[in-house]
């Protein structure tokens, strides 16, 4: 009777561990990449619009820039971005980032994202998930005709 319930637990202990949604764990997966983003004025007023191509987990994003107060160190900013995968799936954030100025390039950041996945808004695909996820990289400020940054995001988002 032993030889058979030790094995028959090791089993379903192995199954359990395995499949996630049976042992009543959220279903997680990376996210991670590279962004190229351009940023885009259209005047005193009105938010700064954000276009990205994207390698890795999504293929795209949209964003804006919210609003922005200056620092000591630089600049915050509320944000807000939209993602997209060829698949289909998408998902809207809402975001803080942390912009500090480099030393003697005026206009130039070092900037650090974190994004936060809006509850019902994700679709397709990434219908369900939700969690945050970080990026940091460079931005160039100087001329608002051409304000460009290049980042890396990267954590694990979880479908709910």
């Amino acid at each position: 009777m032993k030889t058979i319930a030790i094995p028959a637990l090791i089993a379903t202990t192995a199954l359990l561990a395995s499949n996630p949604v049976q042992a009543g764990t959220e279903k997680c997966m990376p996210i991670g990449g590279v962004a190229v983003a351009n940023f885009f004025a259209e005047g005193d007023g009105r938010p700064v619009i954000i276009s990205a191509a994207l390698t890795g987990s999504v293929n795209n994003a949209a964003g804006k820039i919210i609003s922005q107060i200056q620092t000591a160190t630089g600049l915050e900013m509320d944000m807000e971005h939209y993602f997209g995968r060829d698949d289909g799936g998408a998902i809207y954030t809402k975001d803080k980032a942390v912009l500090t100025a480099i030393p003697e390039k005026p206009g130039r950041y070092m900037i650090e994202i974190t994004y936060h996945i809006q509850n019902r808004v994700s679709r397709g695909t990434l219908a369900g998930f939700g969690g945050t996820f970080q990026s940091y990289g460079l931005v160039d400020m100087r001329d608002p005709a051409n304000m460009q940054g290049l980042v890396r995001y990267s954590g694990s988002i979880c479908k709910q």
